[in-house]
């Protein structure tokens, strides 16, 4: 598997921030202000072309795949793990999916994803980003479907257990899977970064607005 599958176990170094930090706007907004500086740098532009508000979107994604991926490769086991964002940490990194460590605890039944993963992880993230950066839920929550999508390319026995989450109601409407490919329903607004172009997986491949 690819990073965006492990969580490493909490070793208890000073380098690791916890996850409720995160929900803190103060910290997100920094770390927009950081991916925006990174990105200008990989694509040679300068800061006023690449909106905050796209950033964030893109940035909650990248968040996003990095709280479903894991648990959803052990939902084919049979359970989740049972955790909370008091059981996450996480640290900076100058580029690529943000490292992420669990403090062991227990499992719960597979079934339990929605409530662990979707409501106790990613809907209080959602809510920050949201409220710090004016993104609509139709993009934060498609977002998180495009995260599960991606994390189901790489497990396809897990798109039916995909396809369940995608009929929740923070979810339900988002995205659409058919023959094993996602297909959202909106955008992450990735490609209004001059040179960004668009996702397999964006309505807008499909000649959408």
């Amino acid at each position: 598997m690819n990073p965006y599958f492990v969580w490493e176990p909490f070793d208890g170094g000073a380098q690791w921030r916890p996850f409720a930090e995160l929900l803190d706007p103060d910290v997100v907004a920094a770390r927009v202000a950081a991916s925006r500086q990174a990105l200008a740098s990989m694509f040679g532009l300068d800061l006023d072309a690449l909106p905050e508000r796209v950033v964030a979107s893109v940035l909650f994604l990248g968040y996003a795949s990095r709280l479903v991926s894991p648990p959803l490769a052990r939902a084919l086991e049979g359970t989740v793990p049972d955790v909370a964002p008091e059981d996450l940490w996480w640290r900076e990194v100058p580029g690529g999916p943000l490292p992420v460590a669990v403090r062991a605890g227990g499992d719960r039944p597979a079934s339990d994803m929605y409530q662990i993963v979707v409501l106790g992880l990613i809907e209080p993230l959602a809510e920050v980003f949201a409220g710090t950066f004016h993104l609509s839920p139709h993009v934060l929550w498609g977002n998180v479907a495009s995260a599960l999508g991606g994390a189901a390319g790489q497990l396809p026995q897990a798109w039916p257990m995909v396809e369940e989450l995608l009929s929740e109601p923070l979810l339900e409407g988002r995205a659409v899977v058919s023959n094993g490919r996602l297909r959202r329903n909106n955008c992450c607004l990735y490609y209004r970064i001059p040179g960004g172009g668009t996702c397999g997986d964006c309505v807008l491949v499909a000649g959408k607005a």
